[in-house]
């Protein structure tokens, strides 16, 4: 009897044994990951366009490289500085600003915390322990509208921002300066909607470009963009959409999309951490020569050999340099 209750003792020791091995080393696997934190724009998830490339560029990461990261929207945490905060507590590797929104609760929050490595996405900050990353939407904003002017028959355009401030200022000039390279008595229609979160609102400044004889749109405003691209559907008339490929909001009207890959940039922060256990410093900034700006396959507009010829010179234009 005294021999079985030792056999069943020492078994008993031995599973508490393995167990705690077993605990000990899933802690201690997880506390080796990369781990990522990110407050996301001011529309959040949803956007079908910022905030959700960033969110699945890290989600790739996390599938395939083995990261872990966490998140926080506006609407809950109220303020960026208490997402921020949050984040920065959690003990993540880098805490990621997403948006030129974000820029000054990112450098209250990186002022309280000196030995916490921030990402600024879409601003330039000057503090040492934040690293910038900007993209040059200009040049991708140029190349739709190159392919806007060429898929024109009324020789109007319209274009529509999300707020009059001078980020999406670089979508417009990028995109009337492409229209003008191919012809210059192109007019474009401006409209700012001060929302990047209102489908709504951004239906209703199409509807009134439209009814201008306006029939190819473009914009850079987020969720109001959305509304902007099926409004173009309904009326027949072309889109371009903006930041990720938008062909399946309005497959009938997308010809193309600026692609602003904020996903990419997400996925190679994560691959430049697990390698060097650190991220560049200073200011980052990405154009067509980076992959960081492209152009969505061309669709909708059945462009001629010569029209598809000249989209490409500007793009090996402006990836040299020239």
């Amino acid at each position: 009897m005294f021999i079985k209750n030792v056999t069943a003792l020492f078994a008993f020791v031995f599973v508490i044994i393995i167990a705690g091995c077993s605990q000990q080393e899933t802690v201690s696997s997880v506390d080796d990951k990369v781990k990522i934190g990110i407050m996301l724009s001011d529309v959040g998830l949803g956007d079908q366009s910022f905030s959700d490339s960033a969110f699945n560029g890290l989600t790739k990461a996390r599938d395939e490289l083995g990261i872990l990261f966490d998140y926080r929207e506006l609407k809950e945490s109220e303020t960026y500085e208490k997402g921020l905060t949050e984040l920065v507590e959690e003990d993540h590797d880098i805490v990621v600003g997403l948006g030129f929104m974000v820029q000054t609760d990112l450098e209250k929050v990186a002022k309280k915390y000196p030995d916490q490595h921030f990402i600024l996405i879409d601003a330039v900050s000057e503090l040492e322990n934040v690293t910038s990353i900007t993209f040059k939407e200009d040049e991708g904003s140029f190349l739709t509208g190159v392919v806007a002017a060429l898929a024109t028959k009324s020789n109007k355009l319209g274009f529509i921002g999300g707020d009059d401030v001078p980020l999406i200022n670089k979508f417009e000039d990028g995109f009337i300066e492409g229209a003008k390279s191919v012809n210059p008595s192109i007019t474009v229609e401006v409209k700012y909607a001060g929302d990047f979160g209102n489908d709504q609102l951004g239906a209703q400044l199409a509807r009134e470009m439209i009814q201008k004889d306006v029939d190819v749109l473009y914009a850079a405003a987020g969720f109001t963009g959305v509304g902007m691209l099926k409004e173009a559907q309904a009326n027949k008339v072309l889109a371009i959409g903006v930041d990720t490929d938008q062909y399946f909001y309005a497959e009938k009207a997308v010809v193309t999309s600026m692609l602003k890959k904020v996903d990419t940039a997400m996925y190679q922060l994560a691959e430049q951490l697990i390698k060097d256990g650190k991220i560049s410093e200073g200011h980052i900034e990405l154009g067509i020569k980076d992959n960081g700006i492209d152009l969505a396959p061309l669709r909708v507009v059945p462009f001629s050999k010569e029209q598809k010829q000249t989209i490409d010179e500007w793009k090996e234009k402006l990836t040299s340099g020239s």
